[in-house]
Protein backbone atom coordinates (compact mmCIF):
# COMPACT_ATOMS: atom_id res chain seq x y z
CA UNK A 1 0.00 0.00 0.00
CA UNK A 2 1.36 3.46 -0.90
CA UNK A 3 2.09 5.60 2.13
CA UNK A 4 0.07 8.67 1.47
CA UNK A 5 1.01 10.21 4.93
CA UNK A 6 3.07 13.59 4.62
CA UNK A 7 6.69 13.70 5.81
CA UNK A 8 7.97 15.64 9.09
CA UNK A 9 9.44 18.69 8.87
CA UNK A 10 12.93 19.17 9.97
CA UNK A 11 11.19 20.28 13.29
CA UNK A 12 9.14 17.18 13.33
CA UNK A 13 5.86 18.93 11.96
CA UNK A 14 3.80 17.07 9.54
CA UNK A 15 2.69 19.50 6.99
CA UNK A 16 -1.08 20.22 6.99
CA UNK A 17 -3.61 20.53 3.67
CA UNK A 18 -4.96 23.58 2.70
CA UNK A 19 -4.06 27.24 1.36
CA UNK A 20 -1.49 27.32 4.29
CA UNK A 21 -0.26 23.79 3.16
CA UNK A 22 0.57 24.93 -0.27
CA UNK A 23 1.98 28.48 0.62
CA UNK A 24 4.43 29.77 3.09
CA UNK A 25 7.91 29.21 2.49
CA UNK A 26 8.59 32.14 0.01
CA UNK A 27 6.06 34.19 1.57
CA UNK A 28 8.75 34.02 5.04
CA UNK A 29 11.54 34.74 2.40
CA UNK A 30 9.56 38.07 0.62
CA UNK A 31 8.67 39.77 4.77
CA UNK A 32 12.03 39.08 6.01
CA UNK A 33 13.94 40.93 2.99
CA UNK A 34 11.59 42.98 2.59
CA UNK A 35 12.26 45.56 5.60
CA UNK A 36 12.26 49.24 6.54
CA UNK A 37 15.39 49.59 4.84
CA UNK A 38 13.74 48.30 1.59
CA UNK A 39 10.62 51.19 2.30
CA UNK A 40 13.32 53.79 2.42
CA UNK A 41 15.44 52.78 -0.72
CA UNK A 42 12.47 52.53 -2.78
CA UNK A 43 10.82 55.81 -1.67
CA UNK A 44 13.81 57.33 -2.14
CA UNK A 45 14.23 56.06 -5.87
CA UNK A 46 10.83 57.28 -6.40
CA UNK A 47 11.19 60.18 -5.02
CA UNK A 48 14.66 61.11 -6.47
CA UNK A 49 14.15 59.71 -9.76
CA UNK A 50 10.62 59.36 -10.34
CA UNK A 51 9.98 56.49 -12.20
CA UNK A 52 13.75 56.17 -14.28
CA UNK A 53 14.70 53.36 -11.83
CA UNK A 54 11.66 51.18 -12.08
CA UNK A 55 13.56 48.84 -14.28
CA UNK A 56 15.60 47.22 -11.00
CA UNK A 57 12.96 45.31 -9.18
CA UNK A 58 11.86 43.97 -12.42
CA UNK A 59 15.44 42.30 -12.73
CA UNK A 60 16.25 41.70 -9.17
CA UNK A 61 12.77 39.78 -9.15
CA UNK A 62 13.85 37.66 -12.56
CA UNK A 63 17.28 36.72 -10.70
CA UNK A 64 15.69 36.24 -7.41
CA UNK A 65 13.30 34.21 -9.18
CA UNK A 66 15.82 32.01 -10.41
CA UNK A 67 18.25 31.22 -7.31
CA UNK A 68 15.04 30.68 -5.37
CA UNK A 69 13.76 27.77 -7.39
CA UNK A 70 17.52 26.65 -6.83
CA UNK A 71 16.95 26.66 -2.93
CA UNK A 72 13.71 25.03 -3.29
CA UNK A 73 15.05 21.78 -5.56
CA UNK A 74 18.06 21.40 -3.28
CA UNK A 75 15.60 21.96 0.07
CA UNK A 76 13.50 19.00 -1.17
CA UNK A 77 16.22 16.45 -2.27
CA UNK A 78 18.48 16.92 0.75
CA UNK A 79 17.79 15.84 4.45
CA UNK A 80 20.22 18.03 5.94
CA UNK A 81 20.45 21.39 7.19
CA UNK A 82 21.68 24.30 4.73
CA UNK A 83 25.27 23.80 6.09
CA UNK A 84 25.10 20.48 6.62
CA UNK A 85 24.03 19.77 2.72
CA UNK A 86 27.26 22.04 1.52
CA UNK A 87 29.73 20.32 3.97
CA UNK A 88 28.26 16.80 2.14
CA UNK A 89 28.36 18.33 -1.13
CA UNK A 90 31.75 20.51 -0.85
CA UNK A 91 33.97 20.84 2.31
CA UNK A 92 33.37 21.73 5.98
CA UNK A 93 35.58 24.72 5.40
CA UNK A 94 33.08 26.25 2.90
CA UNK A 95 29.98 25.51 5.00
CA UNK A 96 32.15 27.45 8.13
CA UNK A 97 32.34 30.50 5.23
CA UNK A 98 28.98 30.73 3.77
CA UNK A 99 27.69 29.90 7.67
CA UNK A 100 29.57 32.78 8.92
CA UNK A 101 29.22 34.88 6.02
CA UNK A 102 25.60 34.72 6.61
CA UNK A 103 25.66 35.19 9.97
CA UNK A 104 27.27 38.50 9.20
CA UNK A 105 25.52 39.95 6.70
CA UNK A 106 21.66 39.56 8.16
CA UNK A 107 23.18 40.57 11.22
CA UNK A 108 24.30 43.92 9.64
CA UNK A 109 20.53 44.49 9.39
CA UNK A 110 19.37 43.72 12.53
CA UNK A 111 19.97 47.30 13.97
CA UNK A 112 18.05 48.91 10.94
CA UNK A 113 14.86 46.07 11.06
CA UNK A 114 14.99 47.25 15.48
CA UNK A 115 15.33 50.73 14.51
CA UNK A 116 12.36 50.19 12.50
CA UNK A 117 10.07 49.20 14.98
CA UNK A 118 10.91 52.14 16.88
CA UNK A 119 10.34 54.49 14.16
CA UNK A 120 6.78 52.92 13.53
CA UNK A 121 5.98 53.27 17.34
CA UNK A 122 7.12 56.84 17.59
CA UNK A 123 5.03 57.93 14.73
CA UNK A 124 1.98 56.14 16.15
CA UNK A 125 2.61 56.95 20.07
CA UNK A 126 5.30 59.75 20.09
CA UNK A 127 8.01 59.35 22.85
CA UNK A 128 11.31 57.95 22.33
CA UNK A 129 11.81 55.53 19.65
CA UNK A 130 14.59 53.57 21.55
CA UNK A 131 12.48 52.40 23.84
CA UNK A 132 9.74 51.08 21.52
CA UNK A 133 12.68 48.75 19.62
CA UNK A 134 13.34 47.46 23.24
CA UNK A 135 10.07 46.62 23.79
CA UNK A 136 9.76 44.98 20.50
CA UNK A 137 12.74 43.16 20.75
CA UNK A 138 11.20 41.21 23.65
CA UNK A 139 8.16 40.47 21.88
CA UNK A 140 10.35 39.51 19.49
CA UNK A 141 12.29 36.69 21.57
CA UNK A 142 9.23 35.87 23.24
CA UNK A 143 7.73 34.71 19.77
CA UNK A 144 11.07 32.53 19.09
CA UNK A 145 10.02 30.86 22.24
CA UNK A 146 6.54 29.83 20.98
CA UNK A 147 6.35 25.85 21.10
CA UNK A 148 5.32 25.29 17.50
CA UNK A 149 7.27 28.63 15.77
CA UNK A 150 7.73 27.74 12.30
CA UNK A 151 3.55 27.67 11.87
CA UNK A 152 3.49 30.61 13.79
CA UNK A 153 5.95 32.74 12.16
CA UNK A 154 4.72 31.34 8.39
CA UNK A 155 1.30 32.62 9.21
CA UNK A 156 2.74 35.87 10.54
CA UNK A 157 4.48 36.60 7.63
CA UNK A 158 1.52 35.82 4.82
CA UNK A 159 -0.49 38.50 6.96
CA UNK A 160 1.98 40.68 7.11
CA UNK A 161 2.61 40.56 3.32
CA UNK A 162 -0.85 40.48 2.42
CA UNK A 163 -1.71 43.48 4.86
CA UNK A 164 1.19 45.24 3.44
CA UNK A 165 0.30 44.36 -0.50
CA UNK A 166 -3.10 45.85 0.02
CA UNK A 167 -2.17 49.02 1.76
CA UNK A 168 0.45 49.63 -1.25
CA UNK A 169 -1.65 48.54 -4.19
CA UNK A 170 -4.62 51.55 -2.75
CA UNK A 171 -2.19 54.11 -2.24
CA UNK A 172 -0.16 53.38 -5.73
CA UNK A 173 -4.32 53.54 -7.39
CA UNK A 174 -5.27 56.66 -4.99
CA UNK A 175 -1.91 58.79 -5.99
CA UNK A 176 -2.67 58.73 -9.65
CA UNK A 177 0.38 57.63 -11.19
CA UNK A 178 1.69 58.20 -15.13
CA UNK A 179 1.62 55.41 -17.23
CA UNK A 180 3.70 56.72 -19.37
CA UNK A 181 6.19 57.01 -16.53
CA UNK A 182 5.97 53.81 -15.63
CA UNK A 183 6.70 52.27 -19.43
CA UNK A 184 9.31 54.53 -19.51
CA UNK A 185 10.74 53.81 -16.27
CA UNK A 186 11.20 49.89 -17.20
CA UNK A 187 13.56 51.14 -19.90
CA UNK A 188 17.00 50.62 -18.12
CA UNK A 189 18.96 53.65 -17.25
CA UNK A 190 21.43 54.67 -14.68
CA UNK A 191 21.08 58.00 -13.78
CA UNK A 192 24.14 60.33 -11.93
CA UNK A 193 24.59 59.19 -8.22
CA UNK A 194 21.65 57.09 -8.40
CA UNK A 195 24.23 53.68 -8.44
CA UNK A 196 24.46 53.70 -4.85
CA UNK A 197 19.90 53.37 -4.44
CA UNK A 198 20.38 51.32 -7.37
CA UNK A 199 22.68 48.64 -5.40
CA UNK A 200 20.67 48.56 -2.31
CA UNK A 201 17.37 48.44 -4.20
CA UNK A 202 18.32 45.11 -6.21
CA UNK A 203 19.87 43.71 -2.83
CA UNK A 204 16.28 44.14 -1.04
CA UNK A 205 14.79 41.87 -3.81
CA UNK A 206 17.94 39.91 -4.74
CA UNK A 207 18.73 38.22 -2.20
CA UNK A 208 21.32 35.80 -2.20
CA UNK A 209 21.26 34.37 1.38
CA UNK A 210 17.47 34.99 1.61
CA UNK A 211 17.44 32.52 -1.27
CA UNK A 212 19.66 30.05 0.44
CA UNK A 213 17.97 30.13 3.41
CA UNK A 214 14.59 28.35 1.21
CA UNK A 215 16.52 25.59 1.45
CA UNK A 216 16.11 25.50 5.18
CA UNK A 217 12.38 26.67 4.81
CA UNK A 218 11.16 23.94 2.44
CA UNK A 219 12.67 20.97 5.16
CA UNK A 220 10.78 23.05 7.81
CA UNK A 221 7.54 22.99 5.86
CA UNK A 222 7.97 19.16 5.53
CA UNK A 223 7.88 18.81 1.66
CA UNK A 224 9.23 16.28 -0.19
CA UNK A 225 10.59 16.02 -4.03
CA UNK A 226 6.81 15.05 -5.00
CA UNK A 227 5.47 18.51 -3.68
CA UNK A 228 7.69 20.09 -6.39
CA UNK A 229 5.47 21.69 -8.60
CA UNK A 230 3.26 23.14 -5.14
CA UNK A 231 6.62 24.38 -3.67
CA UNK A 232 7.92 26.20 -7.28
CA UNK A 233 4.27 27.87 -7.73
CA UNK A 234 4.58 29.21 -4.01
CA UNK A 235 8.27 30.36 -4.52
CA UNK A 236 7.47 31.99 -7.64
CA UNK A 237 4.12 33.57 -6.30
CA UNK A 238 6.45 34.72 -3.26
CA UNK A 239 9.35 36.33 -4.81
CA UNK A 240 6.24 37.87 -7.37
CA UNK A 241 4.93 39.92 -4.50
CA UNK A 242 8.47 40.98 -2.89
CA UNK A 243 9.43 42.79 -5.98
CA UNK A 244 5.60 44.05 -6.62
CA UNK A 245 6.55 45.75 -3.43
CA UNK A 246 9.77 47.48 -3.84
CA UNK A 247 7.85 47.99 -7.55
CA UNK A 248 4.71 50.29 -6.16
CA UNK A 249 6.51 51.91 -3.02
CA UNK A 250 8.74 53.45 -5.76
CA UNK A 251 5.97 54.21 -8.77
CA UNK A 252 3.88 55.85 -5.14
CA UNK A 253 6.91 57.86 -4.14
CA UNK A 254 7.43 58.75 -8.04
CA UNK A 255 3.52 60.11 -8.18
CA UNK A 256 3.63 62.01 -4.76
CA UNK A 257 7.13 63.22 -3.42
CA UNK A 258 9.04 63.95 -6.50
CA UNK A 259 6.38 65.85 -8.18
CA UNK A 260 6.25 67.88 -4.82
CA UNK A 261 10.27 68.08 -4.41
CA UNK A 262 10.15 66.44 -1.01
CA UNK A 263 13.03 63.81 -0.18
CA UNK A 264 12.52 60.69 2.03
CA UNK A 265 14.73 61.65 4.42
CA UNK A 266 12.50 60.88 7.86
CA UNK A 267 9.60 58.55 8.27
CA UNK A 268 7.09 61.93 8.15
CA UNK A 269 8.55 62.18 5.04
CA UNK A 270 8.10 59.08 3.97
CA UNK A 271 4.50 59.05 5.07
CA UNK A 272 3.99 61.81 2.66
CA UNK A 273 3.45 58.65 -0.02
CA UNK A 274 0.01 58.01 1.67
CA UNK A 275 -1.16 61.62 1.84
CA UNK A 276 -3.91 60.78 -1.59
CA UNK A 277 -5.00 58.48 1.29
CA UNK A 278 -5.71 61.32 3.93
CA UNK A 279 -5.33 62.26 7.26
CA UNK A 280 -4.70 58.41 8.21
CA UNK A 281 -1.77 58.85 6.19
CA UNK A 282 0.95 58.65 8.92
CA UNK A 283 -0.86 55.97 10.93
CA UNK A 284 -1.13 53.44 8.10
CA UNK A 285 2.46 54.14 7.14
CA UNK A 286 3.63 53.59 10.71
CA UNK A 287 1.48 50.44 10.77
CA UNK A 288 3.26 49.22 7.36
CA UNK A 289 6.86 50.39 8.84
CA UNK A 290 6.41 48.52 11.55
CA UNK A 291 5.03 45.06 9.90
CA UNK A 292 8.24 45.03 7.73
CA UNK A 293 10.54 46.20 10.43
CA UNK A 294 8.51 43.89 12.79
CA UNK A 295 8.93 40.51 10.20
CA UNK A 296 12.08 41.35 8.76
CA UNK A 297 14.04 41.51 12.61
CA UNK A 298 12.12 37.95 12.79
CA UNK A 299 13.05 36.83 9.55
CA UNK A 300 16.72 38.17 9.50
CA UNK A 301 17.40 36.52 12.82
CA UNK A 302 16.06 33.50 11.98
CA UNK A 303 18.18 33.00 9.21
CA UNK A 304 21.22 34.64 11.43
CA UNK A 305 20.53 31.98 14.25
CA UNK A 306 20.34 28.82 12.20
CA UNK A 307 23.45 29.86 10.61
CA UNK A 308 25.29 30.43 13.87
CA UNK A 309 23.71 27.09 15.29
CA UNK A 310 25.22 25.48 12.29
CA UNK A 311 28.73 26.95 12.13
CA UNK A 312 29.03 24.83 15.69
CA UNK A 313 26.58 21.75 14.67
CA UNK A 314 23.97 22.31 17.44
CA UNK A 315 21.34 23.18 14.88
CA UNK A 316 20.05 19.71 14.65
CA UNK A 317 16.09 19.38 15.30
CA UNK A 318 15.79 22.90 12.93
CA UNK A 319 13.71 26.12 14.13
CA UNK A 320 11.93 24.11 17.23
CA UNK A 321 15.46 23.01 18.83
CA UNK A 322 16.74 25.17 22.07
CA UNK A 323 20.31 25.99 20.94
CA UNK A 324 18.75 27.19 17.47
CA UNK A 325 16.25 28.90 19.36
CA UNK A 326 18.64 30.56 21.77
CA UNK A 327 20.98 31.75 18.86
CA UNK A 328 17.79 33.23 17.07
CA UNK A 329 17.03 34.92 20.19
CA UNK A 330 21.03 36.25 20.06
CA UNK A 331 20.58 37.81 17.14
CA UNK A 332 17.24 39.52 17.60
CA UNK A 333 18.98 41.01 20.98
CA UNK A 334 22.22 42.24 19.63
CA UNK A 335 20.11 44.04 17.09
CA UNK A 336 17.75 45.94 19.91
CA UNK A 337 20.68 46.72 22.11
CA UNK A 338 22.67 48.72 18.76
CA UNK A 339 19.29 49.97 18.54
CA UNK A 340 18.64 51.15 21.89
CA UNK A 341 22.50 52.22 22.79
CA UNK A 342 22.65 54.37 19.35
CA UNK A 343 20.33 56.77 17.33
CA UNK A 344 19.84 55.23 14.51
CA UNK A 345 17.52 57.84 12.06
CA UNK A 346 16.60 56.67 8.55
CA UNK A 347 19.60 57.87 7.30
CA UNK A 348 21.06 55.56 9.56
CA UNK A 349 18.47 52.34 8.49
CA UNK A 350 19.91 53.22 4.84
CA UNK A 351 23.18 52.78 5.81
CA UNK A 352 23.00 49.84 7.39
CA UNK A 353 20.91 48.55 4.95
CA UNK A 354 23.35 49.58 2.08
CA UNK A 355 26.48 48.33 3.28
CA UNK A 356 24.90 44.67 3.65
CA UNK A 357 23.85 45.25 0.27
CA UNK A 358 27.05 45.77 -0.93
CA UNK A 359 28.82 42.28 1.26
CA UNK A 360 25.96 40.68 -0.04
CA UNK A 361 26.05 41.16 -3.36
Amino acid sequence: MTNTIAPPSASGVVPKKGIFGSIGPAFITAALVFGPGSIATASAMGATFGYELLWVPVIATILMLCFVNIGVRIGLSTKDSILGTITHRLTGVVAIIVGIGSFLVVTSFQAGNSAGTGAAGQLLFGGDPRLFAIGFTIIGVLFVWIPKFYPALEKLMIVVILIMLVAMITTAIISNPDPAGIIGGLVPSIPEASVPLIVGLAATTFSVVGALYQIQLVREKGWAPTDYKIARRDAVLGTLILGLLSAIIMIAAAATLNPAGIAATSPAALAQILAPIGSWAVVLFAIGLWASAFSSMLGNSTIGGTMLAGVFRIDRGGLSSTPVKLCISFVIVLGGVVAAIGDVPLSGVLSFHRVGSVVLA
